[in-house]
């Protein structure tokens, strides 16, 4: 829910800029029509940005792949003795 208020927050922003520019005639008409391009390419690469820390910072997480590995030992065992044979093919 944060993420949503952020961005909606920054749209309000971008879009009370961009009203602002066009009421006081800062910049010319001509290049007005540009500022809504350039802030989805602005919001495109925030979104990529965003994505790239995520993954750099991605948890790792070695005790639940222990625990992992015992569930699938635990696993086999029971297959083994209901007679089901899990040796690779």
């Amino acid at each position: 829910m944060k993420h949503i208020v952020k961005i909606l927050t920054l749209v309000m922003a971008i879009t009370a800029l961009w009203v602002g520019l066009l009421q006081t005639s800062m910049i010319p008409r001509s290049h007005t029509w540009l500022l809504p391009i350039y802030f989805v390419v602005s919001l495109g690469c925030y979104g990529l940005l965003m994505v790239g820390v995520g993954l750099m910072n991605f948890p790792t997480c070695p005790q639940e792949a222990l625990l992992l590995q015992k569930d699938i030992g635990e696993a086999k065992e029971y297959l083994k003795q209901k007679g089901v044979d899990i040796s690779p093919s």
